[in-house]
């Protein structure tokens, strides 16, 4: 894990009624939601969010991810998720921490895996590209 912390984002969220079952609990597949929001928020502090990979001529399509959940998160429930570069050579993988914002109590670990693909080609790169390591301020 990086620990430089220019490579972690944090954002709250209050659960909104429409993420949650009849019982007022939040359905297992929004939680990528609430990692897309802080992965976003993560990316655009390199000013290399969505808008500008696409810019750059790559886009960053997930092709792995992965969620433990501890707690369930409710209806109104106010939450931190906490997003960090873990890895950007070859690809782009981003681990996730939940947090109940209350109590500080984690409730959801994950992560998810993304790879460059060059739009105009569709091809896959097996080296993140330059423009990544250049937002990020790093050498390759």
């Amino acid at each position: 894990m990086l620990t430089d912390p220019r490579f972690t984002s944090e954002v709250e969220l209050t659960i909104p009624f429409h993420d949650t079952d009849p019982m007022g609990v939040v359905w297992h597949g929004n939680y990528f939601r609430y990692f897309e929001i802080a992965r976003e928020a993560l990316m655009n502090q390199f000013n290399y969010g969505y808008r500008e990979m696409i810019k750059s001529g790559y886009v960053w399509p997930v092709v792995d991810a992965r969620i433990k959940y501890r707690k369930p998160l409710q209806f109104g429930q106010q939450i931190r998720v906490r997003a960090t570069i873990e890895e950007f050579e070859n690809r782009l993988k981003v681990a996730y921490q939940v947090f109940d914002a209350a109590s500080g109590r984690k409730t959801t670990t994950g992560y998810t895996i993304q790879v460059a693909v060059e739009e105009k080609t569709q091809e896959m790169s097996f080296v993140s590209p330059d423009i990544l390591f250049e937002r990020m301020g790093v050498k390759p």
